[in-house]
């Protein structure tokens, strides 16, 4: 068993007192909000803004096992579904050195598979290059060898990608979530939304999709099936929203404000200026907030999702990275030319529709599963 997040040590000092939530700067005063159930119980108690930020690490959550470290899908179970869902994407790729023999010809088609599974001409070249150096230092003379070298190589590659997200930094920790339609972005949130409370955390959504015909109905939906309560209005701004929803966690207590933001096209700059004006409300009702502006994107996507990263993070300072969809994909690949073109951290991977389906990325896991 791994752990989905690390978590930052409660502080012992009684939290400052909470702030009376005010009217949105950036937009009327809302209508009244309306709301899923409310959970069972929410935890008051958080460590301070100012409290020094736990190491960052692959590690089991900090405190007691029984609490926070649920059980959940194992590695070789993980795994296994892992090497399925990029198996089309390692196709090609692994194929290349069965009984190989290590000339140009073996580069080309190496070459045409990293450029096939959408790694992109940067990354193709980065790992070209510096696979044909280790080649001639190491005297590498058999296929086996080459391979082991490039899996090294690809992982140094996607290592600076590879983040846990850490929980408790901030009381309460607000997450801004974006992407285009059919990404995945919903029910992402509400699978992040289950793993959370599975590590003592609790939630509040805000359903701040009020652009795409029943984004809020299918957030109110995992709210309930989560027990979640979810801050929304029938027709109102989605800024105004997400400021409720910060006021009410701050007043509740609760750990961790999802924001779910109108799914958009970049090239659609309108709807790229109202999902900035979202972020400046945020650090309007709470100093810092957002503390994590999220890109869900779908590995489908290929070359787009990267065009989409960029244009996001042109936008908003990413701080994370989503990547659904990878099961059956060929264009696995992506994430190499994430981490040569612009590398945001890549927090979560998903290869299928189950709650256990979405975890941590690893760098290691994910070179392991593409070159086997």
């Amino acid at each position: 068993m791994f752990s989905f997040f690390k978590k930052k040590p409660v502080q012992p000092e009684t939290p400052p007192a909470l702030p009376t939530a005010a009217a949105p700067p950036d937009s009327a005063t809302p209508a009244a909000p309306t709301a899923a159930p409310a959970p069972a119980s929410t935890r008051a108690s958080a460590a301070p803004d100012h409290a020094p930020v736990a190491s960052v690490m692959h590690a089991p959550l900090a405190g007691p096992s029984a609490e926070q470290d649920k059980p959940g899908l194992d590695k070789p179970n993980w795994m296994a579904r892992l090497k399925a869902g990029l198996s089309k994407t390692s196709a090609n790729l692994s194929v290349l050195f069965v009984g190989a023999k290590i000339d140009d010809a073996l580069y080309e088609e190496l070459e045409a598979a990293l450029l096939m599974s959408d790694a992109g001409i940067d990354a193709t070249e980065y790992l070209l290059d510096a696979l044909k150096r280790k080649v001639k230092e190491d005297k590498l003379l058999d296929a086996a060898a080459v391979k082991n070298a490039l899996k090294a190589l690809m992982t140094e590659l996607l290592l600076p990608l590879q983040k846990p997200f850490e929980l408790g930094r901030h009381q309460p920790l607000v997450m801004m979530i974006s992407g285009v339609n059919g990404a995945g972005k919903t029910t992402t949130i509400g699978k992040l939304a289950k793993h959370m409370q599975g590590h003592g955390q609790s939630v509040l959504l805000a359903a701040g999709d009020t652009f795409r015909a029943a984004a809020r109905e299918q957030l109110m939906v995992w709210g309930q099936r989560n027990n979640v309560t979810v801050i929304s209005q029938e027709s109102g701004d989605p800024a105004a929203v997400s400021f409720d929803a910060v006021q009410s966690a701050k007043a509740k207590g609760i750990d961790v404000v999802m924001i779910d933001t109108a799914g958009r096209l970049p090239t659609q700059l309108h709807l790229m200026e109202e999902l900035k004006k979202v972020k400046r409300v945020l650090g309007k009702g709470l100093a810092g907030a957002p503390h994590e502006t999220l890109l869900v994107i779908d590995g489908n996507t290929g070359q787009n999702a990267l065009a989409q990263v960029k244009a996001f993070d042109d936008a908003l300072q990413l701080t994370g990275i989503i990547i659904t969809k990878l099961d059956g994909t060929a264009k696995g690949g992506v994430i190499a030319a994430i981490a040569r073109v612009r590398p945001v951290p890549v927090y979560f991977i998903g290869i299928g529709e189950r709650i256990e389906d979405l975890q941590p990325f690893n760098a290691t896991e994910f070179v392991e599963a593409l070159l086997g």
